[in-house]
């Protein structure tokens, strides 16, 4: 299963409930940037099933003929800034984060979270000069809750998931983003048919009901 960062939690815990469910399935997820999955499935890497955190990365996969089946969507997602816990640089906006002495990180344009952090920042008409530009969201939570950065722009499920270690300031909705999670068998998936059951459960109430304990909204 190749799956975007920002589902890594929500999707270890639906692994375990799809492996209990089917004790013949054993499910072993690569997690990372959705760009940088669709690249290893181009270049031939062994998946049965990807799942994109938008639709952009997932229309490279079609586009490359990399698919068997139309992708189907089994949730959305929006950002949310998120700050060290305790907020202590009384972060209250997006435009807070053009202040003087910030450390904002935020995700490369390369991948959906960096995408969707700069249509927000666009949105917001706020400049930044990010300390750094992380590959993958989860590096960018990991200098929040770390100290080495103020603030950043992540996706919500990103900030539930780091639990007491960080919090998150909302973004209005006027320039906020909801981006699709859409999910899809491989072309050369090794076993398509588990694949399939896979996503199956995910669309199930089951599957859904866990991705909403996640903070994952429901698919479009």
């Amino acid at each position: 299963m190749f799956a975007a960062s920002s589902l890594t939690e929500a999707f270890t815990e639906i692994g375990d409930a799809f492996a209990a469910a089917n004790p013949d399935a054993k499910v072993v997820f690569n997690f990372a940037g959705s760009g940088d999955l669709v690249t290893q499935i181009g270049q031939g890497a062994p998946a049965d099933v990807f799942v994109s955190a938008d639709d952009a990365n997932m229309t490279k996969l079609t586009d490359a003929g990399e698919n068997v089946g139309e992708p189907i969507s089994i949730a959305q997602n929006t950002m949310e800034v998120i700050v060290e816990h305790g907020n202590p640089k009384a972060i209250t906006s997006v435009a807070d984060l053009a202040r003087d002495g910030l450390i904002v990180v935020l995700c490369a344009d390369t991948v959906p979270c960096g995408k969707n952090a700069a249509k927000v920042l666009a949105n917001a008409g706020v400049s930044v000069s990010p300390a750094s530009l992380e590959e993958k969201v989860k590096g960018v939570v990991t200098k929040i809750t770390t100290g080495e950065a103020d603030a950043g722009i992540v996706f919500v499920t990103d900030v539930d998931s780091a639990g007491g270690k960080a919090e998150g300031v909302t973004i209005p909705d006027d320039i906020n983003v909801i981006s699709n999670d859409p999910i899809v068998i491989t072309k050369q998936a090794p076993n398509a048919g588990a694949g399939q059951a896979f996503i199956d459960f995910v669309a199930s109430p089951a599957g859904q009901a866990i991705l909403a304990t996640y903070g994952f909204l429901p698919p479009r």
